[in-house]
């Protein structure tokens, strides 16, 4: 069974580590789901690169999540929480402008 407490305080042992993979990987992926879909590569390709940078987004809003639960409330970890909700919604708007590029612009009509 998985302990949540050796688990947050893994994440809080290893910081700089898993920042210093997260931080990348998050820009490289989304980086990559848009290019995907600007090349209009299949649709298999540009899920599977939305559901890798996502994966790689929710990980790092879990390990912020770990400093929030003991208190620690400093800037980087609101920018680290940016930048991983703004490639959540980076891939969401690329999905929906793949799926049919006029939608994204006509969301008032």
């Amino acid at each position: 069974m998985l302990d949540f407490h050796t688990l947050t305080e893994f994440s809080r042992n290893h910081c700089i580590g898993i920042c210093a993979f997260l931080v990348p990987a998050n820009i490289l992926t989304t980086l990559l789901t848009i290019i995907l879909a600007f090349l209009n590569r299949p649709m298999s390709q540009v899920w599977a690169s939305v559901t890798l940078a996502c994966t790689f987004a929710v990980i790092m809003m879990l390990h912020v999540y770990t400093w929030f639960m003991i208190g620690v409330v400093m800037m980087p970890t609101y920018i680290l929480l940016s930048l991983a909700i703004t490639c959540l919604l980076t891939n969401l708007f690329v999905i929906i402008w793949r799926r049919n590029p006029l939608q994204l612009f006509s969301l008032g009509k």
